[in-house]
């Protein structure tokens, strides 16, 4: 893995199990927001979802 800024290694964004892909909570912090799935690893639990995306009419 290569280093961040600030020397410490950089976290990978997924993992396989069981033949499915999770994503990690450094994922979920780079993304920027809570999608609403019930992720995992989803660091924004505790608050209300807001996406940034709009459903199509």
């Amino acid at each position: 893995m290569k280093d961040n800024q600030t020397g410490k290694p950089e976290q990978p964004d997924f993992y396989w199990e069981n033949g499915l892909l999770v994503f990690t909570e450094a994922y979920h912090l780079k993304r920027g927001y809570c999608c609403s799935n019930g992720c995992r690893h989803c660091p924004y639990k505790n608050k209300k979802a807001k996406s940034n995306r709009e459903k199509p009419l």
